[in-house]
């Protein structure tokens, strides 16, 4: 009976010992509720009151302004939820949960010592937006003034045409584009920086790592696109000259038989002025993609020059067998009197010269082949068929006609 007695006298002393501690707890918490209630209705009050919700809908963040309330009493709540998780470790300490209140206690301390770092990151990315957007309305309204679309439009309109006048909403697209590339070039070293200054290294290293080696790039980006501008130019001023030079040598008058047998105008002097341009300009867009230091793009512009004179020799091909074939069957229809003959050959040279563009450009080259000798055999077959069996006292007519003109033309 005194072994139960001293155990209940035992707990009854633990109990009152622990009564204070349970008070201070259950005090602790009362202050925790009425200080994470007040803080959620000063918040919630407070944001509405100051037009907040405005503010989240003219930024774009909201649709209306009942979505608009809804984030701000969202808020309102996470910051209930922070003040009791703030008060949390003290109340679990204070009923000796420590094993509980310790790994919470340890969180708060490793969020509060990364304030001041993510603090610093947030003014030091709020500072190089407002810089890269001062320099970049800067930049966009000295681009305005100059009028730069202007002038890229008249260096890449073609001397015969009018510079197209820019309607109002691409007055300034020019300048839109030099301010925006401003902008982000001035915004990606405050980026790195802000991210080094959080000392977070499993997220901010691959990040740096990524926007330095851009903007190393950028130098060469900047090249190569200067690069290829002056070779624009100098590939339009180029060809223009050329076109120009060849028009006064009267190269256009050979095509005057093309035009009167053929039924085909076309300025040959200008397209050779064009092929011309174009050869410069891709010689001047190899050249930038090698200024950019990409294996890739390296690879491309070799195999761009390699290529280049086989379709080049393939569009002389093409043009010789065209022309050639037009004039030629031109001539043995105005010769002969029978336009089939004429249109038969000319259209024999222009298939000839696309099957030899075909295998100049080496664009397989065995199916090429087989299907030019096949279509050479189908055709010399149904041409043999055709005057053999359907043909005869065509044929028979047409050798009597040769035969006297022959016989005139020994007379």
């Amino acid at each position: 009976m005194n072994n139960v007695s001293d155990s209940f006298n035992s707990g009854l002393h633990s109990f009152f010992d622990f009564l204070p501690t349970l008070l201070g707890a259950v005090l602790l918490l009362f202050l925790a509720w009425i200080v994470a209630t007040l803080v959620k209705k000063a918040v919630q009050k407070g944001l509405k009151a100051a037009g907040f919700g405005r503010l989240l809908t003219k930024w774009g963040v909201t649709n209306s302004q009942e979505q608009a309330d809804n984030t701000i009493d969202s808020l309102s709540q996470v910051l209930y939820f922070l003040v009791w998780l703030l008060f949390l470790p003290g109340i679990l300490g204070m009923l000796g949960l420590d094993a509980v209140a310790r790994p919470i206690s340890n969180m708060f301390d490793t969020a509060l010592n990364f304030l001041p770092n993510l603090f610093a990151a947030v003014v030091i990315i709020a500072i190089g937006v407002f810089v890269a957007r001062f320099v970049k309305n800067l930049v966009y309204n000295l681009a305005v003034t100059l009028d730069i679309d202007k002038w890229v439009s008249k260096f890449t309109s073609s001397s015969s045409e009018k510079p197209a006048t820019p309607s109002a909403g691409q007055k300034s697209t020019m300048a839109k584009v030099l301010g925006n590339i401003v902008y982000i070039v001035i915004l990606i070293p405050i980026v790195t920086i802000a991210l080094e200054t959080l000392n977070i290294d499993s997220i901010s290293r691959p990040i740096v790592e990524v926007l330095n080696q851009i903007l190393a790039a950028i130098p060469n980006i900047i090249v190569a696109i200067i690069l290829l501008a002056v070779g624009i130019v100098i590939a339009k001023f180029v060809g223009e000259m050329l076109t120009d030079l060849l028009s006064s040598s009267g190269i256009n008058n050979l095509t005057k038989y093309v035009k009167n047998l053929g039924n085909m105008n076309f300025d040959l002097a200008k397209i050779i002025g064009q092929i011309v341009a174009v050869v410069i300009g891709v010689f001047f867009l190899v050249e930038a993609l090698n200024v950019l230091n990409l294996e890739v793009l390296n690879t491309i512009g070799s195999a761009i020059i390699a290529y280049l004179p086989l379709v080049l020799s393939a569009l002389v091909i093409l043009g010789i067998g065209v022309v050639g074939g037009t004039v030629l069957g031109g001539f043995i229809s105005k010769s002969t009197g029978n336009k089939f003959a004429g249109e038969t050959l000319k259209y024999i040279l222009i298939v000839l010269s696309v099957f030899m563009a075909l295998d100049q450009l080496q664009f397989a080259t065995s199916i090429v082949n087989l299907a030019f000798i096949l279509i050479l055999g189908a055709l010399s077959v149904a041409f043999a068929i055709a005057f053999g069996v359907g043909g005869r006292d065509f044929a028979k007519s047409q050798l009597a006609k040769l035969d006297k003109k022959m016989d005139k033309e020994n007379k």
